[in-house]
């Protein structure tokens, strides 16, 4: 059973989107993109628990509608194109820290992962819960392998593999992955120290190819619509 007054949910859901306009809150198969997330949150975690991170006052109110029931709203200067997550959590982190709400770790959902389900996020917690680690990370094996087909340029003008091998598949080289953006789990007190990118101890929680969906571009919104309206019960 997960203590859940251990945690503090955030979904980071700004109003600017370049690939997909308005993506946040764009209806996908009848319904918000960003419930998608909420409903999962919900079934784990009270209202009080879940922050939506916006600027964008649409947003916010949609994400009342779905019963939450906070008061943040994210500075409009933590709201642009070069605005790190990490900025945007530390707000967070300050902002319910003042209003007296105690936490020790921090779940950030990505609303662009509509098939990320309350499922996957429970098992993630309890992976984090069963180790010492500084992040738990949602990750699908990726198809690009740096021993067998990534190149990069040399000073010379050619292409070399990234990483030497001698690998006649893919299937061979080693397994690597890539974060799906689905779940990231870590505590309040590491990312007041540390950027995302000098954690150290990562344990990866993988997920499927499907699973880890990710709406970035409009091809990727036109899958997801497909899946939905096609699906056989994999998903929640």
């Amino acid at each position: 059973m997960i203590q859940t007054d251990k945690y503090l949910v955030v979904i980071p859901a700004r109003g600017g989107s370049k690939g997909i306009q308005r993506k946040n809150i764009k209806l996908l198969n009848g319904k918000p993109l960003i419930y998608y997330t909420i409903e999962a949150a919900q079934q784990i975690f009270e209202n009080q628990r879940i922050c939506v991170s916006s600027e964008d006052s649409e947003i916010n109110t949609i994400a009342k509608q779905k019963g939450l029931n906070y008061t943040y709203v994210r500075p409009e200067e933590l709201a642009t194109d070069l605005t790190s997550s990490h900025e945007v959590i530390l707000d967070v982190i300050e902002y319910y820290n003042k209003q007296g709400l105690a936490f020790e770790t921090v779940v950030l959902l990505q609303p662009t992962s509509p098939f990320r389900t309350a499922k996957h996020i429970i098992e993630a917690i309890n992976l984090y819960e069963s180790s010492d680690f500084e992040m738990v990370v949602s990750v699908k094996e990726t198809k690009c392998n740096p021993y067998f087909n990534l190149f990069e340029e040399n000073e010379l003008g050619n292409l070399e593999l990234s990483k030497k091998g001698n690998f006649t598949s893919r299937q061979n080289a080693p397994k690597t992955y890539e974060y799906n953006g689905a779940i990231y789990i870590f505590s309040k007190e590491v990312i007041k120290l540390k950027q995302f990118s000098q954690f150290e101890k990562i344990k990866k929680y993988e997920m499927s190819a499907i699973e880890s969906v990710d709406l970035d571009e409009p091809l990727d919104w036109d899958f997801c619509e497909f899946i939905l309206k096609n699906k056989n019960g994999t998903f929640s």
